[in-house]
């Protein structure tokens, strides 16, 4: 049995190999020029490592790719042998070969978890995408739910769907960005993780496959995992520009995941927003394969810059709800501690959801949904939203101009919304620096936690949760992580008090 899930062709995996920067292959040797093999060889180390060619994807044959990129057969040999003894290549006969982790590679193995408030004390905590409750709204919200509450208290107090109020409140939203929605297309869940948990639980078995983005949110990832999915990734267009279709295609075709996950609009960790056109195709696309898929809305309210015409949701383009099945949450457009989020899909794909609900949580807290479905019905919800956009993009700005000045050499593109910067670390480890920043006092997760099998080891996610003096302070010490981990240096308690005092 074949054990690649995906594949490159010559011409993609040439085209890959010629977009990367000149200067990384050389970097890696301390700028000595490479033997072509070497340079192959690094070239595609690189691509794994960043996650733009995914582990498990099988290789185009010697002769094809040595045609694609005009070098010999023989050089191309020599680097999948390269390859081979550094463990990112295997190979069967009659199987071909696939690009593999090395092992004892770091791997995602786990999710990312927000640090205690009263643990904090001097520590930078940039591992958490979250934001500080915006008042006085989360007050009049859960001031307006507890006037409600008397109604319901009679009650079991057990809504597996979600309280009708909010149901109707959640579809005529949805009914207002030109997508027609019915209450019974909607079930509330508890968060946007617990309508993913949900999702999986109906529509996956385990050892199943899965097809995400590359990256993707790390604890959806790892929540997949635990379900026993067989994830695979599919990398992003070039420069961040949205999905890239063509290989969302092959993939498809290739491996006919049985569900996919994707984030349209301001992907987390990348802030990545999808075009119009590319989520017309991408829902033709899991149409025509038969795959279920899965769109995380959490960020879409949280557009940071002008957009004159924004895109239309995803779910636009399957207004029954059949093919795609939408995730919402109040978590990062509201309040993280307000643990409501919904699942919008056709009527027999909710009522099968609500069903299997009784075997999980059976539903959400009460008080919490009455308290958003008061924030909708009095026009809270966009006053709320609102201050927390101001929020973000004055965190947001700090953050990047601090970074440009004490880390020059790192790169990113400043997203227009969303919460997260996805930062390229000047070919230093992301886990390396993620582990001495932790011991300088601030937390921030490495780019393995946000891929598959190990990849994007060169990148860290920072979120756009600080601002002002604690973003410079926590550039500061992101600068400092990283000169000890291009020195090799240790961390010392001399070092700490230099850094954290």
């Amino acid at each position: 049995m074949a054990q690649w899930t995906s594949a490159v062709g010559a011409t993609q995996l040439a085209r890959l190999l010629r977009s990367q920067d000149p200067r990384d292959a050389e970097l890696a040797v301390g700028g000595r020029k490479l033997p072509a093999y070497r340079s192959l060889a690094d070239g595609v180390r690189l691509l794994v490592l960043e996650g733009r060619v995914p582990v498990a994807a099988r290789l185009p044959a010697e002769r094809e790719l040595a045609a694609a990129l005009g070098v010999s057969r023989t050089t191309v040999a020599a680097a999948y042998e390269a390859l081979r003894a550094e463990g990112f290549l295997e190979s069967r006969r009659g199987s071909g070969s696939w690009t593999a982790a090395p092992a004892g590679s770091p791997l995602p193995t786990r999710g990312l978890e927000p640090l205690p408030p009263e643990a904090g004390g001097s520590m930078i905590d940039l591992g958490c995408a979250a934001l500080p409750a915006p008042e006085p709204w989360l007050t009049r919200a859960i001031q307006g739910g507890m006037a409600d509450l008397p109604l319901y208290a009679h009650t079991h107090g057990d809504y597996p769907a979600g309280l009708p109020v909010l149901r109707q409140a959640l579809a005529d939203r949805y009914t207002a960005r030109g997508i027609p929605t019915m209450p019974e297309q909607i079930m509330v869940t508890t968060g946007a993780m617990g309508a993913v948990a949900a999702i999986c639980r109906l529509c996956t078995s385990p050892g199943e496959r899965v097809a995400v983005d590359s990256p993707s949110y790390a604890n959806i990832l790892q929540l997949m995992r635990d379900a026993g999915a067989r994830l695979v990734p599919v990398a992003l267009a070039e420069r961040l520009a949205g999905w890239d279709i063509p290989a969302w295609r092959q993939v498809m075709r290739d491996a006919a995941p049985r569900m996919a996950y994707v984030v349209a609009d301001f992907h987390n960790p990348t802030g990545t927003l999808a075009t119009d056109d590319q989520r017309r195709r991408m829902v033709d696309a899991a149409k025509a394969a038969g795959t279920l898929l899965v769109v995380d809305e959490t960020m879409t309210e949280l557009q940071l810059d002008d957009n004159p015409e924004p895109p239309r949701p995803v779910c636009a383009f399957d207004p029954g709800g059949s093919a795609v099945i939408t995730v919402g949450s109040a978590s990062k457009a509201f309040w993280a501690g307000m643990r409501i989020g919904w699942v919008r899909a056709a009527p027999d794909i909710i009522r099968s959801l609500v069903a299997a609900r009784a075997y999980s949580d059976l539903g959400s807290p009460v008080l919490e949904q009455l308290a958003i479905a008061s924030l909708l019905d009095t026009g809270g919800w966009e006053q709320a939203v609102e201050i927390r956009r101001d929020q973000a993009r004055e965190n947001r700005d700090a953050i990047v101009g601090a970074l440009r000045r004490e880390l020059p050499d790192w790169e990113f593109t400043v997203p227009r919304g969303g919460l997260t910067l996805w930062v390229r670390t000047g070919g230093l480890s992301g886990s390396r620096i993620a582990e001495v920043g932790e011991r300088l006092g601030v937390r921030v997760p490495s780019g393995p936690r946000f891929g598959v099998d190990g990849t994007f080891e060169g990148f860290v996610r920072v979120p756009f949760t600080v601002g002002g003096a604690v973003a410079d302070e926590a550039a500061s010490r992101l600068a400092g992580a990283a000169r000890m981990v291009a020195s090799g240096a240790t961390v010392d308690a001399d070092t700490l008090r230099a850094f954290v005092a």
